[in-house]
């Protein structure tokens, strides 16, 4: 990728949205490039490196570490597990900023596999982008029954908190859920959503959420990215007999 010296863009911020999209696609392992190098590669003065830098490390993307150069930072979103929580609200806990893009909405009738979990013969399928500072963090297939899909249609679903919607506004009380996580590489158009290599490996994560009658609500399928997303869980251990 090259700067445009013509734009009416500052050259810093260009370098620093180059140095942003490479280090998301996993281009550098631990660290970037020297000052040197990088003013070598795009022809630009000391000062303009060093502003995109100091950029990247205010979003927390990279971090200095005196006398040894400036690394990638990894700080994953981390959700602990038992509860029920909204990723807006795990994002918001980690000081970072939930964002989220609408991809698809509709009336379904495969895989064939949805329909038989949800005990269906057609469903409603929300797909939808998750980020945290704007960078995609997680891919969400939701599914649900007719009547609870045509429901959350009336809404922005680019805006609304889905679990919100649907204790406020529906009056449907999430109970319990079950869920399961696999690592598993993504699709081609999974990859290219999240801003990653076809061969990166990701966390499928399932889950079926009931109501207080053990009905169930949703089924989620989620695409979550393994180097940006991080699930924590406190254990104890059970007393041993006297």
């Amino acid at each position: 990728m090259r700067l445009n010296f013509k734009s009416s863009m500052p050259l810093h911020v260009q370098l620093k949205e180059i140095l942003k999209e490479e280090i998301l696609n996993g281009l550098f392992e631990d660290k970037i490039p020297s000052e040197r190098e990088l003013i070598d590669r795009f022809s630009v003065s000391r000062s303009t490196v060093r502003e995109a830098i100091s950029s990247l490390v205010i979003e927390g993307i990279l971090e200095k570490k005196h006398g040894k150069g400036t690394f990638i930072s990894h700080k994953p979103v981390e959700e602990w597990l038992g509860s029920i929580t909204t990723f807006n609200d795990i994002v918001g806990d980690m000081g970072m900023e939930p964002g989220t893009k609408l991809l698809y909405q509709g009336i379904e009738s495969t895989p064939e596999s949805v329909g038989n979990t949800l005990g269906v013969d057609s469903f409603y399928k929300i797909d939808r982008l998750r980020y945290a500072n704007n960078i995609p963090i997680a891919l969400e297939m939701q599914y649900y029954p007719l009547d609870i899909g045509l429901k959350l249609k009336e809404y922005d679903l680019n805006e609304a908190v889905i679990y919100d919607l649907l204790e406020v506004k529906l009056g449907i009380k999430l109970w319990k859920a079950d869920q399961i996580i696999t690592s598993v590489q993504p699709t081609r158009e999974e990859a290219g959503h999240l801003g990653i290599k076809e061969s990166a490996s990701v966390m499928l994560i399932e889950r079926l959420t009931y109501d207080p009658a053990d009905n169930l609500v949703e089924y989620l399928r989620g695409i979550f990215r393994g180097d940006m997303y991080a699930f924590r869980i406190k254990l104890t251990r059970k007393a041993l007999p006297d």
